[in-house]
């Protein structure tokens, strides 16, 4: 067992899936924040029911960390600011933006991929996947993928994460003493396709209109032709040709 900061790092040859490892672990802690990350996950998943392609040399981990599920939110929010620090900590000359509600794009690319899900007692549960070397190559996929590798970032997963967990401390200390608005604020500088039109591919339908921000719980803002729109979950497409808002 090894220790990021305060964080107790459990780093395991092969899991199923590494959520699945600290909800179990979960069950038997109090107060712990905890890490499990793989070499090999053979069962990770992604958001509404997808699957996470494992590969090896790419980073899998799961955080645990006690947490007001009213939080959720705002964890999505810090964990993704944190992926971007981190990239760009790595290479500052990138183009990283953040795609809602969780992807981060590099070069308009998805690089990475996240799912929060409830542990036992008060436990939150951040599971996250980093292509550090290698992207899948399917034409089923939603959207492009890449790599760090493939961007030109010289990194291995356990220095991604170590750098990783300390951005994630520092965003979740500014979202303890100032609370949600400052995260947002931050956010929406790297997010994108802000005031710009949009598609949202929600279960049954499209709907394109402007993205105009989120509102205090992280929902998306579409300002369509019959008003603003709160979307609670889809998946966000860019037009080639972009309407832009002016201010």
């Amino acid at each position: 067992m090894e220790y990021i900061g305060e964080w107790m790092l459990h780093d395991m040859e092969e899991v199923g899936s590494t959520n699945d490892e600290v909800k179990k672990l979960s069950a038997n802690i109090t107060g712990e924040k905890v890490i499990i990350s793989a070499q090999r996950q053979i069962n990770g998943r992604g958001r509404r029911g997808r699957s996470w392609i494992g590969l090896d040399g790419n980073l899998f981990f799961s955080q645990g960390l006690e947490c007001n599920l009213n939080a959720i939110g705002a964890m999505v929010f810090i964990s993704t600011l944190s992926l971007w620090r981190t990239i760009q900590d790595f290479n500052p000359l990138l183009k990283v933006e953040l795609k809602w509600p969780n992807d981060v794009l590099v070069n308009n690319k998805k690089v990475s991929g996240m799912l929060l899900e409830k542990g036992e007692g008060d436990y939150l549960i951040i599971g996250i996947g980093v292509n550090i070397k290698i992207s899948p190559k399917l034409v089923s996929m939603l959207y492009p993928c890449t790599s760090l590798a493939e961007e030109g970032v010289d990194t291995d997963r356990i220095s991604f994460l170590q750098s990783y967990i300390e951005n994630f401390n520092s965003y979740y200390a500014i979202w303890e003493q100032k609370g949600f608005e400052q995260i947002k604020t931050e956010w929406l500088s790297h997010a994108k396709g802000l005031k710009s039109e949009i598609i949202v591919h929600l279960d049954n339908e499209d709907i394109s209109g402007i993205f105009t921000g989120i509102d205090e719980n992280g929902s998306l803002l579409l300002t369509t032709e019959h008003g603003i729109k709160k979307i609670y979950a889809g998946d966000v497409f860019y037009p080639q040709r972009k309407q832009v808002v002016n201010e």
